[in-house]
C-alpha cells in the first residue's frame, strides 16, 4: 500500500486493548490514515469503556463499542449476531482497508477473536463491506508456549522502532492500567504482523 496516501480503514476487534496490542504501532506510523475502531465487547463496562475512549483519543482515531456477551464461559455467538453487531456499529460500509482478527485468533485461545474474524471476513466476501484488501493479525504463541509473537513470513510484518513500541506499552500500562507483570503488559510485541487478501475468495473463512 501507499503509506503517503490517505486511507481510510476500518479496525474491528473484540475487545478493549486489542488495538492496541496487535495494530496500534501500525496505527502510531500511519497518523495520515483515517481509523476507525470499532470495540465489539465492553462497553457496559464504563471503566474499560473510558480506557477504551482515551486510547482512541491517544492513536488519533476515533472508535465506537459495542457490547457482545464476553463471559468467561464464552458461549458461542450466532453469526448473524456478530455480524449484524458490526454493520450496526460501523459508519459506512466502505473503506479502503480492513483490519482484524486472525481466524485462529493471536494466541491459545479466544473464541470471541475467532469468531470476529470470520464475520468480518464474511462480510466482506458478500459485499456488505467494500474494501480493497483485508488484513488479519498475524501472531501466535506456540500453543502457550511463550507470549504471543508477529510471524515473520506474514504478508506484512514490520519491526517497531523502539519510541513506537514504548507508546504502545504505555497505553497498556498506563491508559488501560495494566501491572507491569500482567500478560498484557508482559504480552506487548515489538513487532507487527498481519495476513494480507486482496481477493475475497483467497480470504480465510
Amino acid at each position: 500500500m501507499d503509506i503517503k496516501k490517505t486511507k481510510s480503514v476500518a479496525l474491528i476487534v473484540a475487545h478493549p486493548d486489542d488495538e492496541t496490542l496487535w495494530a496500534g504501532g501500525t496505527i502510531l506510523l500511519h497518523p495520515e490514515w483515517n481509523w476507525f475502531i470499532v470495540c465489539l465487547c465492553r462497553s457496559s463496562d464504563k471503566e474499560r469503556a473510558s480506557k477504551f475512549g482515551k486510547a482512541v483519543k491517544i492513536l488519533k482515531a476515533k472508535g465506537i463499542m459495542g457490547d457482545l456477551d464476553d463471559g468467561p464461559l464464552q458461549k458461542p455467538l450466532a453469526e448473524s449476531e456478530v455480524e449484524n453487531c458490526i454493520m450496526e456499529l460501523l459508519p459506512q460500509s466502505q473503506y479502503d482497508l480492513l483490519i482484524t482478527h486472525n481466524i485462529v485468533g493471536e494466541y491459545t485461545r479466544h473464541l470471541r477473536h475467532e469468531e470476529i474474524s470470520k464475520a468480518v471476513t464474511r462480510l466482506w466476501q458478500n459485499g456488505k463491506i467494500s474494501a480493497s484488501e483485508l488484513w488479519t493479525f498475524a501472531y501466535e504463541d506456540g500453543n502457550k508456549a511463550y507470549f504471543p509473537i508477529a510471524i515473520g513470513k506474514a504478508s506484512v510484518f514490520k519491526q517497531l522502532p523502539q519510541n513506537i513500541w514504548k507508546k504502545k506499552y504505555n497505553i497498556i500500562t498506563e491508559t488501560y492500567g495494566f501491572d507491569q507483570n500482567s500478560w498484557e503488559a508482559k504480552t506487548v510485541p515489538h513487532a507487527e504482523a498481519f495476513w494480507k487478501f486482496i481477493n475475497q475468495f483467497h480470504a480465510n473463512n
